[in-house]
This record gives C-alpha cells, structure tokens and sequence, in this order.
C-alpha cells in the first residue's frame, strides 16, 4: 500500500532532492512538504502537499496524517547567529516536529543528522546533534535511521562562508580520503533515504556518510 509522507526541511539541499525523490516512487502516495514560510523553488510536482506551519507555535499547528517522516533540518551557528539559535533549529526544531508527525501517525522516522554527532563530544556542533539523536531515538517510533553524512555537494540557493573553497579543495583531494571523509552528494544521502524508507527493520539505525557513497 502507498503510503504518505512529510518532509521538514525541504528547502534545504537534501530536502529538496528528497521531495523529488519520494514524489518518484510508486509507493509513496503523496508528500507533505512543512515550510516555515512560502517558497516556489520546488515547482510544481505532482503528489506534493504544501503546508506553512509556524515552528515556534507547533502545538497549534495542523499536521496531515503521514506514515513516515523526513527531516532534513540543518543550519550552522554562522548562520543561525548564535550557539542558541543553532540549537533552536537544530535540536528543538527537530524533535518537537518528530513529536508532531508522531501524534499525526507516523510510524518511521528518517533524519539527516551529521558525520562525527556525538553527544558527549566537546565540539558544540558535535555534541547538539548527537543529543538530537538520543532524543529522537528514545520518541517510541517503530523505527528511525539516522544519517550522518559528510561534507554536502549540490545546488544550494545559498552559498555559504568558505564552502567554494571548501569545494575547490575537496575536487582536488576527495578520492584521496577514506570513503567516509569525502564529501557525499544531497542526490545520493536522498536517495538513500529513500531506500531505507523500502526496508521493514525496526529499532534505531545509523548510516554513515561511506554507505551513502554511490558507490558504496
């Protein structure tokens, strides 16, 4: 059976391949994309549903009823402005739209996390996102992957600090690093989360950045 499907963060790098991607298969029926506020940078698809919901007020928010959810939220402290208002996207965003998608059905979490998330790290960036990861693990869904890649490639709408260089650099240097340290596409972390939204495991699972290599 067809199921259906909401993504949060899909205007981001990942998300939008994502929404592409889900919109793709068969045996997704339809996509609810969560925006915080209107965008037309996805186009017109088929089988996609737009909803603008106010983050900071969610327990308001009207959520459609999903069997699976995806999120691609992700943000630097550069450009949130500060330490907090990274863990305001980061870690609370996160987790209380998980918590909305659960209430609304959904059964299988799929989040983009980050290479080297680690609650106890002493790297800020680090530690966040791994605390992000304890609490989606411990929301009750059947089942949550967790995806940590490495440094993202694709078409950004907005270039960051330092990322052409980066780029630049990694063109020249990538196939010279162990798999899990180059950097991995947006269209390939989309596509594998989309096959494991195919898979009928439950529990918890991590995917780093190496198994998300295509050629991996």
């Amino acid at each position: 059976m067809a199921i259906s499907a909401c993504v949060v963060g899909a205007s981001g790098l990942v998300g939008r391949e994502l929404i592409a991607q889900l919109c793709d298969e068969a045996g997704v029926a339809a996509v609810h994309a969560m925006l915080r506020r209107p965008i037309d940078t996805l186009g017109a698809i088929p089988k996609l549903i737009r909803h603008v919901v106010d983050f900071d007020q969610l327990a308001a928010a009207d959520w459609p009823a999903c069997d699976a959810m995806f999120c691609c939220l992700g943000t630097t402290i550069k450009v949130a402005g500060s330490q907090a208002a990274f863990r305001h996207v980061d870690y609370d965003y996160v987790v209380q739209t998980a918590r909305k998608a659960q209430q609304a059905g959904a059964k299988r979490l799929y989040v983009v996390s980050a290479m080297g998330a680690n609650a106890h790290s002493a790297i800020f960036y680090n530690r966040v996102k791994g605390e992000m990861e304890a609490a989606i693990a411990a929301l009750g869904y059947d089942a949550v992957t967790i995806f940590r890649p490495s440094f993202l490639t694709g078409e950004r709408t907005e270039q960051r600090a330092g990322e052409s260089l980066a780029l630049a650099l990694l063109k020249v240097g990538n196939r010279l690093l162990p798999k899990k340290y180059r950097s991995v596409s947006a269209h390939a972390v989309a596509r594998t989360m989309v096959l494991a939204s195919q898979q009928t495991a439950c529990g918890v699972q991590v995917v780093e950045s190496d198994a998300m290599q295509p050629d991996a």
